[in-house]
C-alpha cells in the first residue's frame, strides 16, 4: 500500500490541481488553486473550494478527497473537462481515461501530473464563498519529475489566446479598398478607384 513520499510534498507550489471525490455511486472532480501543507505530525494539508461546486458537496459528505499535482504538461482540454463544466448531472471520468483509482478508490490523474496525495477531513472551515477542507494525509505518491504547472504557465502557455474576430467584407483587388459586411450590392463603386464591383473579392 502507497504511503507518504515527503518528495511528492515538493511538488506542492502556487499551482493548479485536479480534485477528485465520490460518494456512494457518483465521482466527481474540479480544478483548484489552493492546496498547501499546514502541519508536518501529523501531516495535514488544506484545500479550498467554492461551496457552489459539487465537488465540495460530495467532500462534505465523504470526508476524503485526492490531490492530482498538475503538471507543466497539461492540455487546456483537462481544464476544459474539470474546470469549465458543471459535474453535478454529469460524471467527469466519463470517457476520460488517463486515470487511476487510488487504494481508497478515489481517482487521480496518471498523465499530465506529477504527484498525488489523498487525505481524510478533519476539519470544515466556512470562509462564506468557500470550504475550506483541513485534512489528514494517508497517501502521498510521487509520479515523476515534471515541473507543477503555475498560473503563470497556464496563462502564457496552455491557455488558447484570443482569436481577433474576423471581419466579413469585400476587397477592390485593383487598389486595396476594403467594404465591410455581408454582401457586396451588384452597383457598388470602390471610392477609391472607381472601379466596379465586379473588381471585388471576398476578404480571406
Amino acid at each position: 500500500m502507497p504511503g507518504i513520499d515527503n518528495t511528492a510534498m515538493f511538488k506542492l507550489s502556487y499551482g493548479l490541481f485536479v480534485l477528485t471525490t465520490k460518494d456512494s455511486d457518483k465521482t466527481n472532480g474540479c480544478i483548484i488553486n489552493t492546496c498547501m501543507q499546514v502541519t508536518d505530525n501529523p501531516k495535514q494539508i488544506c484545500v479550498c473550494v467554492n461551496k457552489a461546486n459539487y465537488t465540495a458537496e460530495l467532500i462534505s459528505k465523504s470526508k476524503e478527497f485526492c490531490v492530482s499535482i498538475l503538471a507543466t504538461s497539461v492540455p487546456f482540454a483537462v481544464f476544459e473537462r474539470f474546470g469549465f463544466q458543471s459535474g453535478r448531472n454529469i460524471d467527469k471520468f466519463d470517457g476520460f481515461s488517463d486515470y487511476a483509482l487510488t487504494e481508497s478508490g478515489l481517482p487521480y490523474l496518471t498523465k499530465n501530473c506529477n504527484a498525488y496525495l489523498v487525505a481524510t477531513v478533519k476539519q470544515e472551515i466556512d470562509c462564506g464563498s468557500h470550504f475550506m477542507f483541513i485534512a489528514e494525509l494517508a497517501e502521498a505518491v510521487k509520479l515523476n519529475d515534471e515541473t507543477s504547472v503555475t498560473y503563470e504557465y497556464y496563462f502564457a502557455n496552455i491557455k488558447p489566446k484570443p482569436q481577433p474576430e474576423k471581419k466579413k467584407g469585400y476587397v477592390c483587388k485593383i487598389c486595396g479598398y476594403v467594404h465591410e459586411g455581408e454582401e457586396l450590392p451588384p452597383d457598388f463603386v470602390c471610392p477609391w478607384c472607381k472601379h466596379p464591383a465586379s473588381d471585388f473579392e471576398p476578404l480571406k
